[in-house]
């Protein structure tokens, strides 16, 4: 079972390691929790908010090329409850280098926004409160 204080890492290669960790800094407002250079041939960095329960690590290997592959409904889901926060974030997206792109599942442009990155990974914002 996991337990509460369990952290959750999304961990994956790019072509453009500094590109897209910039990106996912700026347009989420996340700060950067670590980093490491040429360890067994990888460079990364991880984001987040530190003590978080969750951040984003990228990685780049020196031999080899990221084949990047994903899909339209591969999502990463923010839920954001405040509309004036809400909208704030998606200019940052914006500004950031991301693109505001239709969802394939229409369910995520009902009161949201997906935004894709240029290797073509998503975040959907939601501006809804996470009800379960």
């Amino acid at each position: 079972m996991i337990k509460k204080n369990t952290v959750l890492r999304i961990a994956r290669a790019t072509n453009y390691l500094e590109v897209i960790s910039n990106m996912y800094k700026n347009g989420l407002g996340l700060e950067e929790l670590g980093r490491f250079k040429d360890h067994d041939d990888f460079d990364g960095i991880m984001l987040g908010r530190k003590n978080g329960t969750y951040h984003f690590e990228f990685t780049s290997n020196k031999n080899t090329n990221a084949e990047n592959n994903p899909n339209e409904d591969n999502l990463i889901v923010f839920y954001i409850e405040d509309n004036v926060e809400w909208q704030e974030l998606c200019k940052t997206m914006l500004s950031a280098g991301f693109k505001n792109v239709k969802s394939l599942n229409p369910y995520w442009d009902n009161s949201g926004k997906t935004f894709e990155d240029p290797e073509g990974y998503r975040i959907v914002l939601q501006n809804k409160s996470w009800d379960i």
